[in-house]
């Protein structure tokens, strides 16, 4: 058998999330299965660098397959853009060791989030960032970075109540504001079911002055999700990059 990753570039808006379910073959892992296994005439396992949640887009999305014999990367990757729908892309098929796991192997991840602040949402982006009117103080945004840099226990911001191992490392948080337009940029080593969008959600709550950034480490250490912010949208987020 050979080890394939894929870089995959997919439009969320329509789809279930990334991970293939037992109530609906409307999600990207299942069409790419579904897709693959037409290419190479047997069902394969395509295994994720982790899930992306309903609406959620990808620009950076890895996988991995193991197929049973050698294929050129660059007719393997035409040949199977062929068979996909055009809001999900292979953007590129490489062959790599066997051992190899989109998940098992990630070191870390790269997030975008996009606000339109506008008073009204801009017609061409709208379905692809969160449309939030209000005006946000980014110093206050960015002065809240600094309780959230470092290894931390994340359950106050993640809705996964049975989590067992909450604890996650954020490096560093951009915040980017240009116009009407804002966008956040996390680096960590991995992050929790929701963990994104919550921070965002208490990251504009600072920005409009309904939150106090100083009190961050008390919402950190009190475990309480009921202490964070809102969960913010899907649509505005982006897996942007694995880093392996």
């Amino acid at each position: 058998m050979r080890t394939y990753k894929l870089t995959i570039s997919y439009d969320g808006s329509r789809y279930q999330g990334w991970q293939r379910q037992a109530t609906t073959d409307n999600t990207i892992q299942f069409v790419l299965e579904y897709s693959i296994g037409k290419l190479v005439g047997y069902r394969v396992q395509v295994d994720g660098s982790g899930r992306t949640d309903a609406g959620v887009h990808a620009r950076g999305q890895v996988a991995s397959v193991k197929l049973s014999k050698l294929y050129d990367t660059k007719e393997f990757k035409e040949s199977l853009n062929r068979y996909l729908p055009e809001d999900i892309r292979i953007v590129k098929v490489e062959l790599v060791k066997n051992g190899f796991h989109a998940r098992k192997s990630a070191k870390g991840k790269k997030y975008e989030y996009y606000i339109d602040c506008r008073e009204k949402p801009d017609v061409f982006s709208r379905r692809y960032c969160y449309h939030y009117p209000e005006k946000l103080d980014i110093e206050a945004m960015r002065d809240a970075v600094k309780y959230l840099i470092g290894p931390k226990n994340f359950t106050s911001f993640t809705d996964d109540k049975e989590c067992k191992d909450p604890v996650r490392r954020i490096t560093n948080i951009k915040i980017v504001s240009t116009g009407d337009k804002v966008r956040i940029t996390y680096y960590g080593t991995g992050f929790l079911y929701h963990m994104v969008r919550i921070l965002t959600g208490t990251l504009l709550e600072i920005g409009t002055g309904k939150r106090d950034a100083s009190m961050l480490p008390v919402v950190i250490a009190a475990e309480d999700r009921s202490l964070a912010g809102f969960l913010a949208p899907a649509r505005g987020l982006f897996l942007r990059k694995v880093y392996y």
